[in-house]
This record gives structure tokens, C-alpha cells and sequence, in this order.
């Protein structure tokens, strides 16, 4: 049963147990507000973390956190300015795709890098060996990590299937980061780097008529609407970053600290389990919506050829701007 079965939505477990509190004793002293923005849909991967998040921290706090999630980038932050956000206090805590926050730094590219991890054991065992670099730099941010949420591989998002050099030439597609917006120009497409949020309208205007994603993240958005196709490349298994303010955390007395750290720990097992389902189940919720999914055996050798040309010279130009320590978590 997935997490979200398991688990009320944060605002629901923690009023529960705000009721379950002994008689006489007063609520509001008991209780700490957070806010958690991700610019991400609830039904997404990183949604769900955020939820999952609040919930086991309500359950392990007693109820003495709340955790307010905000979706759909309602909290005015977008994953590119979340750095900064959770820093300045604007939000507690905030997830972020680790690609946007190459804003940031360039080290927090590394999980998106073209064609580093056919699996998701790959991507495990990336996130594993970069993880303490992550905590480094988000702690000079003023900042902890709490979780990381793997997103299901990468695919397009078109009009028709992408399987030739031809079918990409010319084609006006969001990208992610700047590293997938290199690969694809240098590949021949008219690249444009746009969250999430920002990439909607320009499918409704038909500025963009095609989009980088996951099926997680395009089923979310009901991509399916504009785009009726989904071609595999299994460019990525990139990551969202969650984050809370150090000096919130702090804050705390040590047992709550505690149950943040038990609450963040448990909610990125459950995440990465979740990935395990997700892609099954995504491609199941796109096929009933009418899209045609064109798999990755079903690409051109030139294409292949072509996007690992790309995806070479975009690697070599972020280790340069990366540095030495951080090239050196490469595969």
C-alpha cells in the first residue's frame, strides 16, 4: 500500500492528534507552525514526499509540529529561488529540483547529468556518494537537508515520437536545467529552460510543443492534453532536495529535533520505494489518458548517437565549472 494510503495529509494527522491530547492541556502552546512549498502538483513524487513528510512529523512530534504543505508553486517560490527562500525564512522549508538549484550551484546539476544512471540503483548509489556534498553546501546556505525524492527517468513529451535526429531538429521543448537545455540544443532542438510552472502557458500559446519529464511529472500536469506522446530517452533519474531552515531547526528543543530527523529519514525510504512502483504505474495512468508511449529500443542509432555526443560535451563543460571535488563524484 502506498504511503499516502498509509498516512493522512499532514494538516489532517497532526489535527488528530491535537485532539488526542490530554484534557486541560493547552493546544496552541504545544503546537510549532512550519510551511513546506514545492512547485510541484500534490500527486507528484515530490508531493507526496511533502505530505508524507508532515504527517510523520505530526505522528512523531506528538503532534507539537505542523507542517503546512503548499503545492502548484502557491507559495510564490519556484525550485530555482527555493535556496534562497528557505534561507531567508520566507518558507520553513521548501523541496526543490536539484537541477533548478544549479541557480545555486552547479553541484546540484549532478543528479540530472545525461545518461549517468541507466537504474535506479545508479541513482541511489549517485545520491549516496553525494549526499554529505549536498549537506556542505546547503549548510552554508543556512540550511539542512532533510530528504531526497528520486523522480521516475526522463522522457519527451511531443506531438509525434522523437526516435530520429529529424523528429528533434527544430523542436521548441522545455528543458530542466541548463545542462539538459545544452544537450538538446547542441542535439539540434530550440531548448528553453523553464520550471514547471512557467512551461503551462506556453503549451496552452504553443510556444512550446514539447517538454523534458518524467511521466510522473507530465502526468501531474496532464501534459497528455498538449502532447499526446511520450518517447523514452532515460535521460536522468533526477532529484528533488528538501530543506528545512537551520535556524528553525535549532530552534527545537533536542527530542523535537529528533523527530525531524526520524520523520526526514523515514520519508526518504518511502520515497525511494515509491520509485520502485511509480513508473508502472505512471505509464498505466498516461495509456488510460490516450497517450502513446514509444520505448527506448525504438530510437534511431543516430539519435543514440547523437544525444551521447551531446550529453559528452555538456558533462566535460559542468565538471570545468563544478570543480574537482565535485567532478569527483561522478561514476
Amino acid at each position: 500500500m502506498r504511503i499516502t494510503r498509509r498516512y493522512l495529509t499532514g494538516g489532517l494527522a497532526a489535527a488528530a492528534l491535537l485532539l488526542a491530547l490530554p484534557a486541560g492541556q493547552p493546544a496552541r502552546a504545544q503546537t510549532i507552525a512550519w510551511t513546506m512549498a514545492t512547485e510541484y502538483p500534490a500527486t507528484s513524487m515530490p508531493g507526496e514526499g511533502l505530505r508524507s513528510f508532515a504527517a510523520r512529523l505530526a505522528q512523531e512530534s506528538g503532534g507539537r509540529i505542523i507542517v503546512t504543505p503548499s503545492f502548484d508553486a502557491s507559495a510564490g517560490v519556484k525550485s530555482a529561488d527555493m535556496v534562497a527562500a528557505v534561507r531567508d525564512g520566507k518558507v520553513t522549508a521548501g523541496d526543490a529540483f536539484a537541477g533548478a538549484m544549479g541557480k545555486t550551484d552547479p553541484l546540484f546539476l549532478l543528479s540530472s547529468l545525461p545518461f549517468l544512471a541507466a537504474t535506479n540503483a545508479d541513482a541511489r548509489k549517485l545520491y549516496d556518494r553525494a549526499r554529505p556534498a549536498y549537506v556542505a553546501r546547503l549548510n552554508a546556505e543556512k540550511q539542512r537537508l532533510l530528504y531526497a525524492t528520486p523522480w521516475p527517468p526522463s522522457g519527451i513529451w511531443a506531438k509525434a515520437p522523437i526516435t530520429t535526429p529529424a523528429s528533434l531538429k527544430g523542436l521548441a521543448i522545455r528543458t530542466y536545467d541548463a545542462t539538459s537545455t545544452k544537450v538538446l540544443s547542441d542535439a539540434g532542438a530550440a531548448a528553453v529552460n523553464l520550471s514547471f510552472a512557467d512551461t503551462m502557458p506556453k503549451l496552452t500559446d504553443g510556444s512550446v510543443v514539447g517538454v523534458l519529464s518524467s511521466g510522473d511529472g507530465g502526468a501531474g500536469r496532464k501534459l497528455w492534453d498538449f502532447l499526446p506522446h511520450f518517447t523514452e530517452i532515460n535521460y536522468a533519474v533526477p532529484l528533488s532536495l528538501s530543506a528545512v531552515n537551520e535556524a528553525a531547526y535549532q530552534a527545537l528543543p533536542p527530542d523535537l529535533r529528533a523527530a525531524v530527523d526520524r520523520a526526514a529519514a523515514a520519508t526518504e525510504v518511502s520515497q525511494w520505494r515509491l520509485l520502485e512502483s511509480r513508473l508502472a504505474e505512471n505509464y498505466a495512468r498516461m495509456k488510460a489518458n490516450g497517450v502513446t508511449i514509444t520505448g527506448s529500443g525504438q530510437l534511431s542509432a543516430d539519435l543514440r548517437a547523437l544525444l551521447a555526443k551531446s550529453a559528452g560535451a555538456a558533462i566535460a563543460a559542468w565538471k570545468t565549472e563544478a570543480g574537482t571535488a565535485a567532478a569527483a563524484l561522478l561514476p
